[in-house]
Order: structure tokens, then C-alpha cells, then sequence
């Protein structure tokens, strides 16, 4: 008898379910997440507090906007009239010439200090160096009000320490002169302000890339007989030009639109000496509730800025071109 065998065919191997993937995968996934969840707070922040406010004041610029919307909220459309009342003032475009000439002397004031503060310290030996750079400092992290404070007393018609000190050197004439009174020391006055607020920072951001100059440049450039002008045009300035061109770009912004030295030392006065585009733009405002008006200078205010920053980065970028 035989025995017949049944060959059955071999089943196949299941699959083992498919498991989602843990460990590293997992781990380079939440690593790619996690930097932008963690900035995520910082952007939305700073987006309500510059984003939100400039699209407000960009609004109310074409608005009828007075203290009577301001309270009720029924402000309508006005189209260009709030920008055709302002660009026909003849005082707008005296207040217009009044800031690019501020913004001017100040730039160039602050650039050059800055640059020979820098090219200074530089040459200093360690414990000059030091104490150089920690005054620059202190200086820099005085708040604008109280350096401005200080300044009103400095040149106090009465109790201010510039009159005392000139009449003691026989100026007789400064004895109880009315600086912040008269236009044009009122505005040198203000400029010495922001010039000497200003320079600090400038100056160790400069000195700062001063350091990066190989001093190999400078042996050979010596060697070769060259002035210290001619080194410093010919082999440290073409060095540091980028940083040079972004401290001044920065200088631009912050002196086109202070307002905090201005409003608290003469509030723009005395008459209209001091007035530049922000604080025109605060008067407008404030002097008979025409929020539209003023919201309407602060746009031109931001628009000429922009308009001189993109017109002297085109320079640079031509210049660099061309090096």
C-alpha cells in the first residue's frame, strides 16, 4: 500500500505592519519644526506692534479722522485730500528742506568724529583703549531723555553751566544768554545733542571693523611710502566699506526721524526753528485734532526716507560694481 504524500504549497511570509518611523527621522523632523515655532512668538509680536500700526496710519491718512471719529468711530474715505493739503502748504516743504538739512549735518558730523574716534582707538594702547571704549559705552546707554535733560540745563539762560563758563572767561555778552530761545543755537544745540548720542555707537561698530584690516596691508602700504590719508583711502576704506555704508544708512534712518531730543528740549520752537517732519507731524495732529493730517505727514515722512535710503544704496551697489 502505498502512502501517497499531498505537497501543498508554502504559504506566503506575511508582511510584517508597517510602523512609523521613530528616533533619528522623528528627531531631524521636530529639528526642522521646532527654530520656527520658537521665533514664531517674536514675529507675531513684532508684526502687531510695527505691521498693525503702520496699516492704521496708512488708513487714516485717507480718512476724515478727527476727535470726533476718534471717539464715535464713523470716520469715511476722503481719498488724496488729506496729501493734497499738506504737499500745498508753503510751511510743509520749509519743514521739508529744514529736515534733509538736519539729517545732512548730522550724518556727516557723526561719520566723521566717528571715524577719527575709531582710527584712535585703534592706536591705543590696552588700558586706553579700554577706557575709551567704556565711555563710548556708557554714553551710548544714557536714555535720550535724561541726556536731553541734561543739555536743557547746560544751556539754562540762568543756572546753566555754558553761560557760567563763558563769562568767566570774559565773554560778558553770554551772561544770562537765552540759548533755546534763539533759532539757530537751538538747532546747534540739538545737533551737538544727537551728534554726541550718536557717535558712540558709530565708533566701536567701526572700530570694530577696523580689527578685520590685515596688518600686513598696512606694513606694505608703509613701506611703499604712503601718507596716512593715502592708507587709509587706498587700503582700510575699501575694507571697510560695507560696514561703513551700513553704519551710515543707519545714521540716515535715526536722524530723519528724531523726535524724543526735539519734542523735549523746544518742541520744535522756538517759532518753527527746530521742526522737522516727525515733530511737524505730532504738531499737525495734536494742534487742532486733525489725526488724518498728521497720520498723512508721518506716510511722506516714511516715503521721503525710503526714497533717500534706496537712492543711496543704488550709489553703493554702483560703486561696488565698479571696484
Amino acid at each position: 500500500m502505498s502512502v501517497v504524500r499531498e505537497r501543498t504549497a508554502p504559504r506566503p511570509l506575511a508582511r510584517p505592519p508597517r510602523r512609523t518611523p521613530r528616533g533619528p527621522a522623528r528627531r531631524t523632523t521636530m529639528a526642522g519644526v521646532w527654530p520656527y515655532l520658537l521665533v514664531a512668538p517674536a514675529v507675531l509680536g513684532m508684526l502687531y506692534l510695527l505691521v498693525y500700526p503702520l496699516a492704521r496710519a496708512v488708513l487714516i491718512s485717507f480718512q476724515d479722522f478727527g476727535l470726533r471719529q476718534l471717539i464715535l468711530g464713523d470716520a469715511h474715505f476722503t481719498g488724496f485730500d488729506n496729501y493734497r493739503t499738506l504737499l500745498s502748504a508753503p510751511e510743509f516743504w520749509t519743514v521739508v528742506r529744514r529736515t534733509f538739512l538736519f539729517m545732512a549735518i548730522n550724518v556727516v558730523l557723526i561719520m566723521v568724529l566717528a571715524t577719527l574716534v575709531a582710527l584712535m582707538v585703534e592706536r591705543l594702547g590696552r588700558f586706553g583703549r579700554t577706557a575709551v571704549l567704556s565711555a563710548l559705552v556708557l554714553t551710548w546707554a544714557m536714555p535720550v531723555v535724561a541726556a536731553t535733560t541734561v543739555f536743557q540745563w547746560l544751556f539754562h539762560s540762568e543756572f546753566g553751566v555754558v553761560n557760567h563758563a563763558l563769562t568767566g572767561l570774559g565773554f560778558s555778552r553770554f551772561d544770562g544768554y537765552p540759548w533755546l530761545a534763539h533759532g539757530p543755537a537751538a538747532f546747534a544745540i540739538l545737533v551737538t545733542l544727537i551728534v554726541w548720542q550718536s557717535v558712540p555707537f558709530a565708533a566701536i561698530t567701526l572700530y570694530s571693523a577696523l580689527t578685520t584690516v590685515p596688518a600686513e596691508l598696512y606694513e606694505a602700504a608703509r613701506i611703499d611710502g604712503a601718507s596716512g590719508l593715502r592708507v587709509f583711502r587706498s587700503v582700510t576704506l575699501p575694507i571697510v566699506r560695507p560696514i561703513f555704508m551700513l553704519v551710515v544708512s543707519l545714521e540716515v534712518i535715526w536722524t530723519f526721524k528724531a523726535f524724543v531730543q526735539i519734542w523735549v528740549m523746544t518742541r520744535g520752537g522756538p517759532g518753527d526753528a527746530t521742526t522737522i517732519l516727525p515733530v511737524y507731524a505730532v504738531q499737525t495732529a495734536l494742534a487742532g485734532q486733525r489725526y488724518d493730517l498728521g497720520a498723512a505727514a508721518s506716510m511722506i515722512t516714511v516715503v521721503l526716507m525710503s526714497g533717500v535710503l534706496v537712492a543711496y544704496f543704488r550709489q553703493m551697489f554702483r560703486q561696488e560694481a565698479e571696484l
